[in-house]
């Protein structure tokens, strides 16, 4: 059973996460997998390919999160996509950083809840809509599968007064949408292939301003 799991999760041995983080993300799935019986938490397509398409995927941009990182606020958690794979690979790093899960849906909302006390996560739900909350902070801002990428420099702007980075999961439109986003917004980034989709890419950005 163990060497099973190691083998679907190998490709995360070319990232910072330890083999012993390869169960509790496999149970995690498990419970992801059943409970979309019931609630609709992933398209049903996907299913078969989750490990790659959503734990891996999300587990991606574990190497480009700072070990000293307070705070990550994940926008639209879902189903913890990435929120609830991030908060469990750093449990097991003993990282003492808190993930702050925005999701104004009450069935996703509460699937996050019983995943934070299952796996004794330090992590918050914040069953709210986003774009009404103000004077927002966190050291890190992810989001996949969200918004599109003008929408979240929109709330980043209006909606936060700090934060150091944020990490956006983009798809296959993801370089234009920058191109395209850098006629409005002067910002630094960092374009960085997915590990999971060569057409699709995630991207780092610090330093916002609109122009």
């Amino acid at each position: 059973m163990i060497e099973s799991i190691l083998k679907k999760y190998s490709q995360l041995e070319t990232l910072n996460v330890s083999r012993e983080t390869f169960p509790a993300l496999e149970e995690f799935r498990s419970l992801l997998l059943s409970e979309n019986k019931k609630i609709n938490l992933i398209s049903k397509s996907t299913e078969k390919e989750s490990i790659k398409r959503h734990i891996i995927d999300s587990a991606q941009i574990i190497d480009i999160i700072d070990n000293n990182t307070k705070s990550c606020i994940d926008l639209g958690s879902g189903p913890g996509l990435p929120g609830i794979v991030l908060a469990i690979i750093f449990k097991e790093k003993g990282s003492k950083i808190k993930f702050y899960l925005y999701e104004k849906s009450q069935k996703k909302s509460n699937f996050l809840r019983k995943m934070i006390r299952h796996f004794k996560l330090n992590a918050d739900v914040k069953q709210k809509n986003i774009f009404q909350e103000k004077n927002l902070e966190a050291d890190i801002i992810v989001a996949r599968a969200f918004k599109p990428l003008q929408t979240i420099l929109e709330l980043i702007e209006k909606n936060f007064v700090h934060y150091n980075r944020l990490i956006l999961f983009l798809g296959k439109s993801g370089k234009r949408m920058i191109n395209e986003c850098l006629n409005l917004w002067m910002f630094d980034y960092e374009i960085i292939e997915s590990l999971t989709d060569i057409n699709s890419v995630i991207v780092k950005i610090s330093n916002l301003k609109k122009l």
